[in-house]
């Protein structure tokens, strides 16, 4: 699969494939498995990993078969696909591909394309009552966008992957606002002032009806993700909840879906404690956004020390990330082992200039433990800036 597909996460933009002709041929081959169980599904700049857990968590938690597609994964491909928390085994992997092989050589399916009809098809096998679908890369030609789901939801909009969904907020906005599907409501986690005009407008051509999550005055409930910013991701997830049909979703279901997220889907990398003494941290959040809500929870944290493993990949600016970053900090620059892996050099050469200082490691795995060597117990570490970088160390 690795070898001999190409992967948009370790390759980058000669990945990308923005059209549907090539999923729309998967799923008629496949019999459409796509039409026979039910979905959510989730796009946005940041949150939307981890609404789609907190969603399928409170699902599970009502007893339902629930199938769980996000991506990319940290450690191993399987995350990517999971029944009640369970990933897909790697038999079920491999049966696919040798099934489907030709097909798949044939069509020259990109990684996500395939692995797309692969969780569709392991659903529809599974007979799941309903799956939570994760956007991969914008919305509008994300080969997701096949399903026809009972709610859609995009999270929030930023500036991410700006050379495939554009440069302003109202560009990326509109392919987001791709998966919005007629009849059928439409989630909007945080409104933005700059764009909400724009989600309406398409919201009441679709006679779609619209909720805006950040506008509802509701019942705060805990959950066991610890990131603050997991309050506008609960916030989206109780919104569509309270709007999926035909199930009875209970208000106990909710509460101890929110408080089980990690237990009943196993989401690793978002505020993960990894180490009490010293405290190790690791968040996968990445763009301006997410970074932003992040460092500003890091630097609530108490510690005599800051040192932050930090390593990006090549098509990141820079210059809309760095400046968030503390200058109180000692740094590990490192590159995430995949292609598309930012040089360490080139990483320290340009932080330099914004006055992050530090060292260079040959690798994420040398510059934690490095980190951990020159850590006292009151310091705190934190790893970060890449998915890539914190499926390194989880």
């Amino acid at each position: 699969m690795f070898s001999r597909l190409p992967m948009y996460q370790r390759q980058g933009k000669t990945a990308f494939k923005k059209d549907l002709t090539n999923i729309l041929a998967f799923a008629k081959y496949l019999e459409h498995p796509e039409k026979k169980f039910k979905t959510i599904h989730v796009a946005g700049t940041n949150g939307k990993g981890s609404t789609s857990h907190l969603i399928a968590s409170v699902l599970q938690e009502s007893g339902l078969n629930v199938g769980l597609y996000t991506s990319p994964h940290l450690k191993d491909f399987t995350e990517r696909i999971r029944i009640n928390g369970k990933e897909i085994r790697k038999n079920c992997v491999n049966n696919f591909i040798k099934r489907n092989k030709n097909f798949l050589e044939q069509q020259q399916l990109s990684f996500f394309e395939m692995t797309v009809g692969m969780a569709f098809d392991h659903f529809a096998r599974k007979k799941v009552d309903i799956a939570i679908i994760e956007v991969g890369l914008g919305g509008r030609l994300d080969s997701t966008n096949i399903i026809t789901p009972l709610v859609t939801v995009i999270t929030n909009i930023g500036f991410d992957h700006t050379q495939f969904l554009g440069n302003s907020l109202l560009e990326i906005a509109a392919e987001k606002a791709g998966i919005i599907k007629q009849n059928t409501p439409i989630v909007i986690g945080e409104k933005q002032d700059e764009i909400a005009a724009f989600f309406n407008a398409i919201a009441s051509e679709k006679n779609a009806p619209i909720f805006y999550a950040s506008e509802k005055i509701e019942k705060e409930y805990a959950t066991d993700l610890k990131g603050n910013y997991q309050i506008n991701n609960v916030k989206t997830a109780l919104q569509t909840i309270k709007l999926i049909p035909d199930f009875s979703i209970t208000e106990e279901h909710i509460k101890n879906g929110f408080l089980h997220v990690t237990k009943n889907t196993n989401l690793k990398g978002r505020w993960q404690q990894l180490k009490t003494v010293p405290k190790v941290i690791c968040d996968t959040a990445h763009n301006a956004e997410g970074l932003n809500y992040v460092l500003k929870q890091l630097l609530s944290e108490k510690y005599i020390k800051l040192h932050i493993v930090l390593g990006v990949v090549n098509d990141k600016n820079l210059g809309t990330i760095l400046p968030l970053f503390p200058k109180n900090a000692t740094y590990y620059f490192c590159k995430p082992n995949i292609p598309r892996g930012l040089d360490a050099a080139i990483l320290k050469s340009a932080a330099n200039k914004y006055h992050l200082h530090g060292n260079k490691y040959t690798s994420v795995n040398q510059a934690y433990k490095t980190a951990l060597k020159s850590a006292n117990k009151e310091d705190i570490i934190f790893i970060g800036g890449s998915t890539f970088v914190v499926a390194e160390v989880v």
